[in-house]
């Protein structure tokens, strides 16, 4: 009979070492209870080095922080890149000596005993509260179009795109209207010959409206439906386009027009409803990701879930808080000035139930 594996111990178990595991990683540091993070990335910076090689925030730095230590402006203003994002998630780790080990990769919970397992590939750890942060970056949403699989040409996912510079002189199918599509649509202008496909005619925000105005604006609509008051005037989304430099540059050039979806793909490219068809040589997919649940199917049966039922604080299950997937586990949990309020809940629901005192204990978190 095979022996069962040893495992460690921790009181909390955080999953994902992106920004939503770091905030967390903050507010357990207060706790005195024993913690690890597990990071399945080769470095800091969760999925942000993933990002394209010329991904920028659309907020100040100031406005993109995480609990406890505001992101340093970059050296000669405007919004901070993807590799700054990166530098300041792995200064991040180690101001607070954050107990991270990566690579290791969660594969599934388990209940043992009055506690859960959480198995890795580098070992199983039990616990008797995990945060799952994993994010969504390895779970990319691409939509089962008519002929999808016939297109001969390449198909990628926005998660895999890094420059322009391998569609120089192609034809290329953008599909998707927030924020991604018309970053790439705009820098694609320059080196290829893209058709920007979107489901509505996209909404460009003032240049004036930035992700700060769009965070402060969606929180006011938020606090305003929790407390049952009417809705602020004021408009604006975070799913709404951020005139970026580079976006404001391409609409000078006049390179941001888009088409309606089309019907179907075909082995050469799109057909519409019209009659009309464009041949492609590629199609980039900026269609948005789901939360990447897998390693909860033993609990939740949630690796097809896209809002898996969550409590105020993010609990999902009996000893289990999401944290970091969207509105879902908190308000603009998602985003880099959001997830703060998100984790301190998080965290003071898990301590509560790690340490068995009593809810008064959520008073050091606020």
């Amino acid at each position: 009979m095979a022996c069962p594996r040893v495992a460690e111990t921790a009181d909390v178990v955080v999953i994902g070492g992106g920004q939503s595991g770091l905030a967390a990683g903050y507010f357990l540091r207060r706790t005195g209870l024993t913690f690890i993070i597990l990071d399945d990335g080769a470095g800091p910076g969760g999925a942000w080095p993933h990002g394209w090689d010329s991904l920028t925030l659309f907020s100040p730095a100031e406005y993109s922080s995480l609990p406890g230590w505001p992101m340093p402006a970059p050296a000669g203003g405007g919004y901070p890149g993807r590799d700054a994002v990166v530098a300041y998630l792995a200064a991040y780790e180690q101001r607070y000596t954050l107990p991270i080990r990566r690579p290791i990769r969660a594969l599934a919970l388990h209940r043992e005993g009055e506690g859960l397992r959480v198995a890795t590939d580098g070992g199983d750890w039990v616990t008797r509260a995990v945060i799952s942060a994993t994010g969504t970056w390895r779970h990319p949403f691409i939509p089962d179009l008519r002929g999808r699989e016939d297109f001969r040409g390449r198909q990628l996912h926005s998660a895999q795109y890094r420059g322009p510079e391998d569609f120089a002189g192609q034809s290329v199918l953008v599909v998707g209207g927030g924020n991604s599509g018309a970053q790439i649509m705009a820098e694609l202008s320059l080196a290829a010959r893209p058709v920007w496909v979107t489901e509505h005619a996209p909404n460009f925000l003032p240049d004036d409206v930035d992700g700060r105005v769009l965070f402060q604006r969606s929180t006011a609509r938020f606090l305003a439906a929790r407390d049952g008051l009417p809705q602020p005037s004021a408009q604006g989304s975070l799913c709404d386009i951020v005139m970026v430099p580079p976006v404001r540059a391409a609409r000078a050039r006049q390179a941001l027009s888009s088409r309606r979806p089309f019907a179907r793909l075909t082995p050469e490219g799109a057909a519409w409803t019209d009659g009309s068809a464009i041949a492609a040589d590629a199609i980039i997919w900026c269609t948005g990701f789901r939360p990447a649940l897998g390693h909860l199917r033993p609990l939740l049966d949630a690796d097809e879930f896209c809002n898996p039922p969550v409590s105020e604080s993010g609990e999902a299950a009996h000893q289990l808080w999401l944290l970091g997937y969207g509105d879902w586990t908190g308000h603009a949990s998602a985003t880099l000035a959001g997830v703060t309020r998100a984790a301190r809940v998080a965290v003071a629901a898990a301590t509560t139930h790690a340490t068995k005192t009593s809810p008064d204990i959520t008073n050091q978190f606020q």
